[in-house]
């Protein structure tokens, strides 16, 4: 075997090397941006508002939908939905949820901070004997979702 026969095998070899690393790569990076949502996560729902359920804003804002961002780094949620099983939506808007963080969604109206936003509804929308919570990305992807209670 001749030194150029070695040469062009270390560098076919070389070569093939790196186009398995290279392809491997990529689906990890577009499977890493995929996962950083699935860590997003409705945590917890009030779904059933304790004590006296009467129409009151207090009573609407004791209802709620918990979600959670269980990585490091900040997610802004502009465009996400969290949509109930009777297609009840609330959209996203200039939200940003820090790493660690929950931000609880209410029913009825207030003021939007860091740690609660508001539906603005005047009816329940969660307290329902069964329902699903879905959240979905800024893409329509359903990120999570939570069940509760049985349908009929």
């Amino acid at each position: 075997m001749s030194a150029s026969s070695n040469v062009r095998r270390v560098a076919a070899t070389v070569l093939a090397a790196g186009a398995i690393v290279s392809a491997a790569a990529l689906p990890a990076t577009a499977a890493d941006r995929g996962h950083q949502h699935s860590r997003v996560e409705i945590s917890r729902v009030q779904a059933d508002s304790p004590g006296r359920e009467d129409h009151s804003n207090r009573s609407l804002n004791n209802e709620w939908v918990e979600i959670r961002n269980t990585t490091r780094q900040p997610v802004n949620l502009r465009g996400w939905t969290l949509r109930d099983a009777d297609g009840n939506r609330y959209r996203f808007h200039d939200i940003r949820i820090a790493g660690r963080a929950t931000i609880r969604v209410h029913t009825g109206t207030g003021r939007d901070s860091r740690t609660d936003v508001f539906q603005g509804k005047r009816e329940y929308i969660w307290g329902n004997r069964a329902d699903t919570a879905t959240l979905r990305d800024d893409r329509g992807r359903t990120v999570d979702t939570d069940s509760w209670g049985r349908r009929r």
